[in-house]
């Protein structure tokens, strides 16, 4: 029987196939730039295929499936697989790349011993070993603001790493927490849980950190088993829903909101909207009395409202509901200090009826009542007016009173010094004439005579009719009969 001629197999340098002799049953690899020329009883029991060329960081697992061995081949190299020898997994596998600050968790899974490697390298896994689900992790940088902290596997104790370093976990533990340090300001404070459950408590304040029950530190990293407690407070104008989470307290003074209703003496109800100005003075007070502080504040002003509006109408309510809400708060004094909380102030802002026609008449009470103060208001303004005119023309005739008195008195010096010029004039003139005309009285009637002349000798000068009395003139009537 004819032979039929067969081809050689031309192999490039990456190429190899597999051959078998059927004869003996020995299988083998031809590989490399050849020509494969086979003999007759030689089969391909494989196709041609082609080697693994590896990179610097490619790696290969080839598993024997006559040992069930498996052996790892680095790069820079062409791999040919052996007889029995096979691919594990679909591709080649790429080492990992760890940078200086990264590691990784690695597991041998023939051995169950575990290794943490550390970069910087590459890492190039066993023929047994792989990576954690975690993969490739960071390691922590622990310094002034940062701490890290750690549990050990195998014991179960926690320990903080605050020393600064750049901190790898071992094999035995494992990273919980990345922790940053906790730095309070002058108003804020902090309610931490110890490792036995009891509260701790941290304030900014230099004051305050020098209470009995405070701790003495500003700044600090939480410890191991401890943890922030937070404040789980009511919200909203009717404290109706609790989920408002608070971490850090702030310990000034606020403003707080509140709406509730209440009735009066005359059944009329009443919608309250008004404002708390409170403050926590005692943390551990509040923490042993309450867990809702503004809650219980609103809760105990409305219970007080009620009792005290109840006792009062609508008018008495419209005219003094500052001096309730006054007593609302300072009534049960203990109830606040308890719970250390100081009640600042209390004030009502706005009220209404919860009744619309209750509220028109309301509102028509309170329109009236706007404009009786606007008209007193008004008629207050025109009496100040009246009132300052008044005063204006009292200090007017003050003034004029004033200046009719310097009159007087300047008129008085006047006519002194008139007089006496005057004086002075007759006491020369009878000097004058006292050795010629020595009687006093004729020198007397003379200055008289004169003076009389002078007063003629004016008034003839001027417009004005001169009249004459007999005493005035020398006048004899004489009657002369005839003879």
């Amino acid at each position: 029987m004819a032979r039929i001629p067969r081809e050689a197999l031309a192999l490039k340098h990456n190429e190899y196939i597999k051959i078998q002799d059927k004869e003996s049953g020995k299988i083998w690899i031809e590989a490399g730039v050849k020509l494969v020329f086979l003999e007759p009883t030689h089969v391909a029991v494989s196709r041609v295929a082609t080697a693994w060329s590896l990179k610097a960081d490619q790696y290969v697992k080839l598993i024997d499936s006559s040992t069930g061995k498996i052996r790892v081949v680095r790069g820079e190299q062409l791999v040919f697989p052996g007889v029995t020898e096979s691919l594990v997994g679909d591709a080649i596998a790429k080492a990992m790349r760890l940078k200086a600050w990264e590691y990784c968790l690695v597991v041998d899974s023939a051995t169950g011993d575990s290794k943490i490697v550390k970069g910087p390298t590459m890492l190039f896994l066993g023929p047994s070993e792989a990576v954690t689900s975690e993969g490739k992790q960071q390691a922590v940088e622990v310094d002034q603001e940062t701490a890290v902290l750690v549990r050990n596997k195998c014991t179960g104790q926690q320990r903080l790493v605050t020393d600064p370093q750049l901190f790898y976990p071992t094999v035995d533990e494992e990273i919980l927490e990345v922790r940053k340090l906790l730095k309070l300001a002058d108003h804020e404070s902090l309610i931490c849980t110890d490792d036995k459950g009891d509260f701790r408590y941290f304030y900014g304040s230099l004051e305050k950190r020098n209470g009995p029950e405070a701790e003495p530190v500003r700044s600090f990293f939480l410890p191991p088993y401890w943890s922030q407690h937070p404040l789980v407070w009511s919200r909203g104008r009717r404290r109706e829903k609790r989920d408002l989470v608070i971490h850090r307290f702030d310990t000034r003074p606020q403003f707080m909101s509140f709406e509730f209703t209440c009735r009066t003496a005359d059944n009329v109800e009443l919608l309250l909207e008004g404002t708390f100005f409170w403050e926590v003075v005692s943390l551990p007070a509040m923490m042993r009395m309450t867990g809702d502080a503004p809650g219980d504040i609103c809760n105990h002003a409305r219970s007080q409202f009620i009792q005290l509006v109840s006792k009062v109408k609508l008018q008495e309510f419209m005219d003094d509901f500052n001096g309730i809400a006054s007593r609302a708060h300072n009534d049960d004094q203990h109830f606040y200090e308890a719970r250390g909380i100081k009640i600042h102030c209390l004030e009502i802002t706005k009220y209404s009826c919860a009744d619309r026609s209750t509220a028109a008449i309301l509102e028509q009470i309170i329109q009236e009542t706007t404009n009786r103060m606007n008209r007193l208001s008004h008629q207050e303004s025109e009496n100040e007016v009246a009132v300052f005119k008044v005063n204006g023309m009292i200090e007017q005739e003050k003034m004029n009173a004033d200046l009719l008195a310097i009159q007087h008195q300047h008129s008085e010096s006047a006519a002194v010094n008139t007089g006496t010029a005057e004086a002075e004039m007759i006491r020369a003139f009878l000097a004058g004439l006292e050795k010629t005309v020595p009687d006093l009285q004729s020198r007397i009637d003379l200055w008289n005579v004169l003076r009389k002349g002078d007063a003629l000798t004016s008034i003839s000068q001027g417009n004005a009719h001169v009249y004459f009395t007999p005493k005035d003139v020398n006048l004899s009537i004489e009657n002369q009969g005839s003879t």
